[in-house]
């Protein structure tokens, strides 16, 4: 079952915000580097198919196929303003991606069909049982052999960076941030099956310390 009690979250938490996600990140998180660092620890091929979980304005997305044309590249998010942007920008570049609307929590695809999933900033913004429920949903669409790449706050490495990731929590809520600063994301994507589960990088931000973590499914 689904948490009902927990509101769906725009990206900047409030929906008259949306027009400012792109900049700030641009701004604030060093977005380019830390995404196609992400990107990086795919090795991705062509024919594949990779999914973008929760793609917002599109931006991880576009990098993706431009990494890897010859790949079929998805992105999904359960909100429509945001996902305007992300088809307007695929648009103007000429990019060819597909973008559908769907909550990560409950994702409209087939068991094993992709063999990549990324996410970025996205889980934040989720209570723990749908951070666990997207994480299982991940694992499920995941075809055997296959990783998730996912990109969020995590553990502050020093008390600056904990005190800066108190502007986050004021912004996105404490009850869905917590589990973040806490550093429960590793064991959440092994709770659900996901092995040799790493952080590889952090990035020392304005708002806290962001992780990149990979997990795969056993083959």
């Amino acid at each position: 079952m689904a948490d009902k009690s927990a509101k769906y979250i725009p990206a900047l938490r409030y929906g008259w915000l949306t027009s400012l996600y792109d900049p700030l990140l641009r701004l604030t998180l060093r977005e380019a580097e830390f995404k196609n660092h992400l990107i990086g620890t795919a090795s991705l091929q062509p024919g594949q198919r990779v999914l973008d979980l929760g793609c917002g304005t599109g931006t991880l997305t576009l990098l993706i196929k431009q990494a890897q044309p010859n790949a079929e590249v998805v992105g999904i998010d359960g909100d429509e303003k945001i996902l305007a942007i992300a088809r307007q920008k695929a648009s103007q570049t000429g990019i060819d991606i597909n973008l559908d609307y769907g909550l990560v929590h409950n994702l409209p695809y087939e068991e094993n069909s992709f063999d990549h999933v990324f996410s970025s900033l996205v889980f934040h913004h989720l209570s723990r049982e749908n951070k666990l429920r997207a994480v299982s949903e991940v694992f499920r669409v995941l075809r055997p052999g296959g990783k998730f790449h996912l990109a969020d706050w995590g553990k502050a490495t020093n008390p600056a960076m904990r005190s800066l990731f108190f502007l986050v929590q004021i912004l996105d809520g404490f009850s869905t941030t917590s589990d973040n600063v806490n550093g429960l994301l590793p064991s959440f994507l092994k709770q659900r099956g996901l092995e040799e589960v790493i952080v590889v990088r952090h990035y020392l931000t304005v708002f806290g310390t962001l992780c990149l973590y990979t997990g795969r499914k056993p083959e």
